[in-house]
């Protein structure tokens, strides 16, 4: 475990120097380029629960508050189309993108005639697994429906005040058994890593994934950021990453047999969209409050006060509120962690993609991991071995864990704490 420890400390720095936003006010995006597709997020704030681990940018459901919301979302999509923007994928995530069925169909709609969109992957939670909501989703052209379940285990979904919103365990089952084949992907997400959640645990949420034929399992690790990290020991107690390698060998030698990994915690029956979309395309769009893009290497960020965000569409601008543009050392790595996320690097595209100083600049990382035994060359791609994999489920969830302390600072630089109508 030296290893391990040493790198989740190592990338805890890094990271934490890395996602700092720099620019703050009235921002404009860089221009596009010509012909380019992006990918656009579409944040959705509103949860009809609000679960203790999230550090997303959420609020509890208000029916008002969330209909001019999606008014203004729809407005702020419109100014990027202006500006000559065009989305051939689109990822709707949240909070809880289901929970105004009727203002999502809308959405979607708007988003396939504007666009050029192929395929839109869409979060929600298993109480809307519902024929009017499903209808609705397959008729906007919803490809991958990703569903939050976390566990099927009743104590483990009790802690995480789930089971009384959600259902039990096996209610779950049956909601996703029902409309397992209704997309081209139907994504059962899930968290691992729980302090209270052993190894049979999890082995009976893998029985169960096997038992229904998911399409698709992603199993996160569970991700704490410092705003969270009290509370979550409070209800779960202190998290292991001892615990975390083990289990994760468990996941792994569960769904060997039958599942592929498309990244180093989603897997696959089938070639499939995965849920992170940051993966699959270099530059994204965000939209909503709260949402984060990323475009000529510049990370930009939405106000995280609600209120501020539709006041601000509302008198037509646009409401970027941080900035921090990357130098090209940091894009360089940016682009090394994601692409191997997904198992393989292709060399030669990295090369032409930064005039070939790719290589130069990773000297020190790919010697590293090829050290260790994580990574291999083959031919001109590089590929993560079954240890890489893990290592590379330390590197993301380090990320994804700076990215929520990002979130933290963010709600008081780049938006309000108060999210009342004011």
């Amino acid at each position: 475990m030296i290893l391990e420890w040493a790198m989740t400390t190592y990338l805890k720095r890094t990271y934490a120097r890395v996602l700092q936003l720099t620019d703050f006010g009235e921002l404009s995006p860089p221009a596009p380029r010509a012909g380019k597709d992006y990918l656009l997020y579409v944040h959705i704030p509103f949860c009809e629960e609000l679960c203790p681990y999230c550090s997303f940018n959420r609020v509890p459901f208000e029916r008002d508050l969330a209909s001019r919301y999606f008014e203004a979302l729809r407005q702020e999509i419109r100014m990027y189309r202006d500006l000559g923007y065009s989305f051939s994928a689109v990822y709707v995530g949240g909070g809880t993108p289901t929970v105004m069925p009727a203002e999502m169909a809308v959405l979607l709609d708007e988003l396939r005639r504007d666009f050029p969109v192929k395929e839109i992957s869409l979060e929600t939670n298993p109480n809307h697994l519902r024929d009017d909501i499903v209808g609705i989703l397959r008729d906007g052209g919803v490809n991958r429906l990703s569903v939050g379940v976390q566990s099927f285990e009743d104590e483990l979904l009790r802690k995480m005040a789930r089971y009384h919103k959600y259902g039990s365990g096996a209610e779950i089952k049956s909601r996703l058994e029902r409309y397992m084949g209704a997309f081209d992907t139907l994504n059962v997400d899930m968290i691992f890593n729980f302090p209270s959640q052993t190894e049979e645990m999890l082995k009976r949420d893998l029985a169960v994934i096997k038992s229904i034929n998911a399409d698709q399992v992603t199993f996160y690790p569970l991700m704490v950021s410092s705003a969270t990290r009290r509370e979550l020991a409070r209800i779960f107690g202190p998290i292991s990453y001892r615990q975390e390698k083990l289990l994760y060998k468990v996941i792994l030698d569960g769904l060997e047999t039958d599942y592929t990994p498309g990244t180093a915690w989603c897997f696959s029956r089938k070639k499939s969209m995965i849920d992170e979309y940051i993966v699959d395309h270099d530059e994204y769009v965000g939209v909503g409050s709260g949402s984060f893009g990323y475009v000529e290497g510049t990370v930009l960020s939405d106000t995280f006060s609600i209120p501020e965000y539709i006041r601000s569409v509302s008198e037509g601008k646009l409401p970027l509120k941080g900035r921090k543009r990357f130098s090209e050392r940091d894009r360089i790595q940016y682009d090394f962690v994601m692409k191997l996320f997904s198992t393989s690097l292709d060399v030669s595209r990295a090369e032409e993609k930064f005039g070939g100083r790719f290589l130069k600049s990773l000297r020190k990382e790919v010697s590293f991991f090829s050290m260790v035994g994580g990574l291999v060359k083959d031919g001109g791609t590089f590929r993560l071995t079954r240890k890489g994999l893990y290592l590379w489920v330390i590197m993301m969830r380090e990320f994804f864990t700076g990215v929520n302390n990002f979130r933290d600072v963010s709600r008081a630089v780049v938006g309000s704490r108060d999210f009342s109508h004011g």
